[in-house]
């Protein structure tokens, strides 16, 4: 079975940092693009950047550009998602999955809670 596990969310002050990490398998992962959603509190799920098969190409959503940095380990099926400069804003459960919609279903995700 295709499997996303999420973790390493937690409670971290503004301006603080977290390294998101997001375990894949049932498939192989270092030919698959990916991709890391959110969903703040109240609100629907949103884009938050992507990463190529090989790790050559990233893409951010504005929100997070020059903040977060999306990167992976093939040699682990491991995707990661490093965050700096966090705002109360970026609170949200969030999400990994591969860019085929298709492909597996969503994890349980990972709490961000960014609050003094």
């Amino acid at each position: 079975q295709v499997q996303f596990v999420e973790s390493g969310g937690g409670l971290v002050q503004p301006g603080g940092s977290l390294t998101l990490s997001c375990a894949a398998s049932g498939f192989t992962f270092g030919a698959k693009a990916m991709r890391w959603y959110r969903q703040p509190p109240g609100k629907e799920r949103e884009y938050v950047a992507t990463i190529s098969y090989d790790g050559g190409v990233t893409h951010y959503a504005d929100f997070v550009k020059g903040r977060f940095t999306i990167s992976r380990d093939n040699s682990k099926n491991i995707m990661y998602l490093q965050m700096t400069n966090l705002e109360p804003e970026d609170t949200a459960v969030y999400f990994c999955k591969t860019t085929t919609s298709t492909l597996g279903s969503w994890g349980q995700g990972t709490q961000v809670t960014v609050s003094s």
